[in-house]
């Protein structure tokens, strides 16, 4: 098997996060997306919340300006997020899970659940020329949704993954694994993520189907430490490393 080119999302939500916490401009995610760009990142996150916890409106428009890469839009499934979407024409947009009271998203989208409220969310995005993904738990019913509903790409969760101890982490790697490899034999590309650090990458980097993935807390709080520029080279490092 030909192990496709591995790509890597930077989430920076957490730095206007920082920001909102006391108000005013500083530190700016724009400045953020520039060093993201610099240090060999793949494309921009970020997740416009319900609540603005983080991420702004007036934002999306000034950090797609900031660089060349590619925008992925994190969104929950409501006609609000829809046309803020198809006004700022992201290059992609994830639609997520999302609860007011979670401190982050929690779990993945039950795309099969769902299905009568998100197949025309996904068309109207699709027909928009967005690519639209859907960020689901590793499991054959999900990816079977995905398929239904029509969606080119979907997005892993790898939260049981990162929190699973013992021989649990061998089992959720290789549900991801295996998921992965079933939405590419039918024609979906297969992102994942959360949770994602420099301990627990590489396992998940190797997986050869797997086009992208998208970290960003960690990113962010490795930041204060040593800086976003150097943050982000070595996640990039550990992840080449492997492909």
């Amino acid at each position: 098997m030909v192990t496709r080119p591995l790509r890597l999302g930077v989430n920076i939500d957490h730095v206007a996060t920082i920001r909102n916490a006391r108000g005013g401009e500083h530190p700016d995610p724009v400045r953020a997306a520039q060093i993201v760009a610099q240090a060999g990142g793949d494309g921009i996150t970020v997740h416009l919340r319900e609540d603005r916890r983080h991420i702004r409106d007036e934002d999306l428009a000034r950090v797609q300006a900031a660089t060349g890469l590619p925008l992925n839009l994190e969104m929950a499934a409501t006609d609000e997020m829809v046309e803020i979407a198809l006004r700022h024409q992201p290059h992609a947009a994830c639609i997520v899970p999302e609860r007011r009271e979670e401190r982050t998203t929690e779990g993945g989208l039950d795309a099969a659940g769902q299905h009568n409220r998100l197949a025309p969310i996904v068309a109207r995005l699709r027909d928009a020329g967005i690519r639209v993904s859907l960020f689901i738990a590793p499991e054959a019913r999900q990816i079977e949704a995905a398929m239904q509903l029509g969606a080119p790409i979907v997005e892993l969760h790898t939260g049981e993954y990162a929190h699973a101890t013992g021989d649990q982490v061998a089992v959720e790697l290789r549900r991801i694994a295996d998921m992965a490899a079933l939405a590419a034999k039918n024609g979906i590309e297969p992102h994942a993520g959360h949770g994602l650090t420099y301990d627990n990458v590489q396992p998940v980097a190797a997986i050869p189907q797997l086009a992208e993935l998208n970290i960003g807390h960690y990113l962010i709080g490795e930041a204060i430490f040593c800086g976003l520029e150097a943050s982000v080279t070595k996640m990039r490092e550990l992840m080449d490393a492997v492909r």
